[in-house]
């Protein structure tokens, strides 16, 4: 168990390598503050200066103007069929029982079904506006659409992408971030809560997705608004089926807890969150002889070495359980943070996690490189917030799925749907810099880095109008109403 978490089976060998990594960015930090700059002391405050942002090249201002010129306009309809004579990701959707034969309708109600839900539009108001029956759009549905085969088909995509020369120049997929996204709900839904910043009077509920570097989102899951976000950051992280090597994982504020530091690290992985407030947070030390004047009024407290070691080996436990996945982490970390007296290993995990929140904040202030890559890749996940938005537009972006299951399997297509996106803008503008090249025009390097497949100025979701003049003109007639039986299935 100790080599897959890739942890030593004696605490005292762990504490020693922290302590020794810990004594040197106290050092190096000392001598920074005392140089001033963006990172400095004011009194007893630390002070760390906004990072400014980086302007946009020329060169890369005039590769986008030229990409958005020349990638083709397309309704999501077809989009969407295109990615899948690419990547086959239709061929993940199974039937529930498994036995029935895949006809030829197969596809198209598929595509329809997936839409339907990601666009938030339902399966009455797709049904009329694709030509198909409601009765054999709800049956597709039921019978396809479900958690399991919509991750595998995510999955498919994500490692397509993971296999594209442009994504590559986006990230190596090591390094993912984490975010909830809050969407009003209509009606009663279990798990939907009440905020007002965002929800007004009404309720809500959150769509929590795992971004990758390279823009393609791995994971997708449903949580209450209320909960903090941290509960449940480790979830897709530990359950990622895709290609994608993740080592590193970044978050805002609200993704982390001391329990969390500890568990990243416990299972051989790195946490980078971006706190808010970085002068309020607590440091620790593990040894009062060596003094630093300048941080001494944020160093307020004395790791418990005692503490730790006592309960090392069921910290093992905890993170050979989460690895193997015995447990889902938000499942464990719900029930470390619900008790009304904290536990030996609740407390025992807490300590290590302040050690490893102390390790990185002083690293976060060391390395304005660090502080820069965490914002780029949050910035990342915001862009696919964006684009999400705009596909999710149907019913002014308010849910109307009421049971959890339902909500699971809309958050899964709206992630597909997504996915299609990032991998159809991935390809399309891979050939446009082929073009462009082919042309003799120069594109460097860092300014395809600079891109983003977030984008969707040249898609259509909202389908084609058909307008039937002569017919409508010439009708003598009213329409024929439909019969109570009608309205009734739908």
């Amino acid at each position: 168990m100790c080599r897959e978490i890739q942890a030593p089976e004696d605490g005292t060998d762990r504490l020693r390598e922290r302590e020794k990594e810990l004594s040197g960015l106290l050092d190096r930090v000392e001598a920074l503050l005392a140089k001033g700059g963006d990172v400095r002391m004011e009194g007893n405050d630390l002070v760390v200066s906004p990072l400014e942002a980086e302007q946009k090249p020329e060169s890369t201002a005039e590769l986008e103007r030229l990409i958005d010129e020349r990638l083709p306009l397309v309704e999501l309809s077809e989009l969407l069929i295109e990615v899948d004579g690419w990547t086959r990701f239709s061929d993940d959707f199974e039937h529930a029982g498994g036995t029935e034969p895949r006809s030829r309708e197969l596809r198209s109600h598929l595509y329809a079904a997936v839409l339907a839900q990601a666009c938030n539009l339902g399966s009455t108001r797709m049904a009329r506006i694709s030509d198909l029956t409601y009765q054999k759009l709800a049956w597709w549905t039921n019978w396809y659409v479900r958690d399991e085969t919509l991750k595998a088909a995510t999955t498919n995509l994500v490692n397509f992408q993971y296999h594209q020369p442009l994504s590559r120049f986006w990230g190596s997929g090591t390094l993912s971030s984490s975010d909830g996204q809050r969407f009003p709900v209509s009606g009663k839904v279990r798990m939907a809560t009440a905020l007002p910043r965002y929800f007004g009077y009404g309720k809500g509920v959150t769509f929590y997705t795992w971004t990758a570097d390279q823009f393609s989102q791995y994971g997708t899951k449903v949580i209450p608004t209320t909960v903090r976000d941290a509960t449940y950051v480790l979830d897709e992280i530990l359950d990622n089926e895709t290609e994608l090597p993740i080592l590193e994982h970044t978050t805002d504020t609200a993704g982390y807890t001391e329990i969390v530091f500890a568990l990243f690290d416990l299972l051989g992985l790195q946490f980078s969150p971006r706190i808010r407030d970085l002068g309020d947070q607590r440091l620790f030390r593990m040894e009062r002889e060596k003094r630093h004047p300048r941080l001494g009024p944020l160093l307020k407290g004395r790791i418990n070495r005692d503490r730790i070691l006592r309960q090392w080996d069921d910290l093992l436990r905890v993170a050979g359980s989460l690895k193997r996945g015995w447990v889902t982490s938000s499942l464990l970390i719900g029930m470390l943070q619900s008790y009304p007296r904290k536990n030996r290993l609740t407390r025992a995990m807490q300590e290590y996690g302040r050690l490893v929140k102390t390790i990185f904040i002083l690293r976060y202030l060391e390395s304005e490189q660090l502080r820069r890559r965490i914002q780029a890749q949050l910035n990342k996940g915001e862009a696919l917030h964006g684009l999400r938005e705009f596909l999710l537009f149907a019913n002014k972006g308010t849910l109307r799925k009421k049971q959890e299951e339902e909500l699971m399997n809309q958050a899964g297509c709206l992630n597909l749907v997504t996915n299609a996106v990032v991998t159809w803008n991935t390809v399309y503008m891979a050939a446009v810099v082929d073009r462009l090249r082919a042309e003799g025009k120069t594109v460097n390097e860092e300014d395809i880095a600079r891109l983003s497949p977030a984008r969707y100025e040249h898609i259509n979701p909202y389908g084609k109008y058909r307008f039937e003049v002569e017919d409508g003109l010439s009708r003598s007639r009213l329409r024929p109403l439909r019969q109570p039986s009608e309205q009734k299935s739908r």
